[in-house]
């Protein structure tokens, strides 16, 4: 009898065929969802931080906002720069503070320089700490939106235009915020646009 499947008890043969069947199927669609979610993860997940600020994810907006300036309160902006390691290029912020209006658009501006002797292309990631001021801290222009190309030994000026959102005086998780930390991180693009 070595070899030989007997059915389980007090099921005919047809029976237990048609149940491998339904759990054939059922690990088929598990595994199928499994990959949808696996593809949908990252557009969520960044929907999910563009939406709430969660890890210090920045806004977006158009430039008229209608947020009006509140008078007299005013936030500290730092601006921080960084290239991912073997990456040609200086990056830095032309002024490392700014004292802004909260609710009034501003514009910070940063300098690269590729180094090399080729065209290089970089994007860059960014970030805001505290990371609770993320849902208020709203870009309306910004290098970061597109990738950005430096031929060898090209300098450019880039600006970042945005605002602290009044909304921020009202959150009791940022009433001790007096300064802002726009952290961005450039890494080189390369094999048809993805991230080396």
């Amino acid at each position: 009898m070595s070899g030989t499947v007997l059915p389980a008890a007090g099921l005919p043969p047809v029976s237990m065929a048609l149940r491998n069947r339904r759990v054939m199927r059922g690990a088929l669609m598990l595994a199928m969802c499994s990959l949808g979610m696996g593809f949908a993860a990252v557009p969520l997940y960044r929907i999910f931080c563009q939406s709430t600020g969660f890890g210090g994810t920045t806004q977006r907006a158009e430039a008229n906002t209608g947020v009006q300036p509140v008078p007299g309160k005013t936030m500290s902006i730092r601006f921080d720069s960084n290239v991912q390691p073997g990456m040609p290029w200086q990056f830095h912020p032309e002024r490392e503070t700014q004292t802004v209006t909260i609710g009034q658009k501003s514009m910070a501006i940063f300098i690269a320089k590729n180094m090399s002797g080729k065209a290089v292309t970089g994007s860059a990631a960014f970030n805001v700490t505290p990371t609770q001021s993320g849902l208020y801290f709203t870009k309306i222009q910004c290098f970061c939106f597109t990738r950005q190309t430096l031929q060898p030994g090209q300098e450019v000026r880039m600006p970042v235009i945005y605002y602290v959102d009044p909304k921020i005086l009202d959150d009791k998780d940022n009433r001790d915020v007096q300064q802002i930390t726009l952290s961005y991180t450039f890494y080189p693009v390369e094999n048809g646009g993805k991230p080396s």
